[in-house]
């Protein structure tokens, strides 16, 4: 097996069977642990950072792993799949959440639950923040800032808009801290699986040690060059995964609305190139009344679709499509929809 260039490009190794529904994963939930990850040289032993363990030789592919304390900040439904799979994996974890009851459960897991951010990420060698947004990274990371070790790794994996991750970087830049742009795509159950897609940018010369922790959340990690790229992937994923999520609810409410049933529809297309599991899993959740508890949320799903259509807008592109489905998203949620599954988006296409 030859080694793959230090850079993962986004033609190769592509998954094949990204809508595999039936093993619980959702349109980010391929397997073939590390099929993307990139080929690293090993971490110079003059270079290692003070209080690293041993590196052990990990079995894909020859990658140097570490046993990392990590600061897990940010423990809703994917954080706190991330916390668990890292313990899993035999990390230290700590872990801060603003609603303490949402960090408090890990504590079963073997996670040290902090008080405060300073409190989840002091000592730790790796500071994850998985967030609602960049105001939120802002607020939380100022309070943890001054605890962060020097030299410290940060993983940041909240979903921003392109200026926001301008700014991170540049106060990471200003606290000593090795700034990694780090976006997932997944929802629950890949991440609670370990099966999340992990894009990554990053400095080049330190993206080993962070391989125990992109192997203990993911399946796949995609390397990029240089922060923000990673995010504008991300920004360009979602982008078509909300598309195919409103297709499905607008087809599904058209079919009610005129009387098809809507399995004539699906075996119309059955086996076809318009076929695919995304779109009978989520009408699926529609129909059978299984909106809770949430893979991605409408308030959350709205969120990434208002960075999608503001990042088009400031780079002169119009998209109509993602545009009307900001829109969709805010009627579910002023319906009372917002912490149900983003399949929620079908009542949209009601008054009520």
């Amino acid at each position: 097996m030859q080694a793959a260039p230090s850079t993962a490009r986004i033609g190769h190794h592509s998954c094949q069977h990204a809508f595999i529904l039936s093993l619980g994963y959702d349109i980010f939930g391929c397997g073939h642990r590390g099929l993307v990850r990139a080929h690293l040289e090993p971490h110079a032993a003059a270079g290692q950072r003070p209080g690293l363990h041993r590196p052990e030789q990990s079995s894909m592919m020859g990658d140097m792993t570490y046993k990392l304390t990590v600061g897990v900040l940010g423990t809703g439904i994917m954080g706190a799949a991330m916390a668990r799979n890292l313990l899993r994996a035999g990390h230290t974890v700590r872990v801060w959440n603003r609603s303490t009851d949402k960090a408090a459960p890990l504590a079963a897991d073997g996670a040290h639950v902090a008080e405060t951010p300073a409190g989840a990420v002091r000592d730790a060698d790796v500071v994850l923040t998985m967030l609602y947004d960049g105001d939120a990274v802002r607020s939380v990371m100022s309070e943890a800032f001054p605890a962060v070790q020097p030299d410290a790794l940060w993983m940041q994996s909240t979903t921003v808009s392109l200026a926001d991750v301008d700014r991170l970087g540049e106060e990471a830049a200003a606290h000593g801290l090795a700034f990694y742009d780090a976006p997932v795509l997944g929802t629950r159950q890949p991440a609670e699986a370990g099966q999340l897609t992990v894009l990554a940018a990053g400095p080049a010369h330190r993206r080993d040690e962070l391989n125990g922790v992109f192997d203990a959340v993911g399946s796949r990690t995609v390397w990029l060059d240089r922060p923000g790229q990673a995010t504008r992937l991300k920004l360009v994923a979602m982008n078509w995964v909300l598309a195919l999520t409103h297709a499905g609810a607008e087809t599904l409410s058209l079919a009610e609305a005129l009387g098809v049933d809507p399995d004539r529809f699906l075996d119309v297309i059955a086996g076809g190139p318009l076929d695919n599991g995304y779109l009978r899993a989520k009408t699926a959740l529609v129909r059978d009344n299984r909106l809770t508890p949430a893979a991605f949320a409408v308030d959350t799903a709205g969120k990434d679709a208002r960075l999608i259509a503001e990042a088009a807008r400031d780079h002169g592109v119009r998209l109509d499509l993602a545009e009307a489905g900001v829109e969709r998203f805010r009627r579910a949620a002023a319906q009372g929809h917002g912490d149900k599954d983003m399949a929620a988006t079908y009542y949209a296409s009601f008054d009520q």
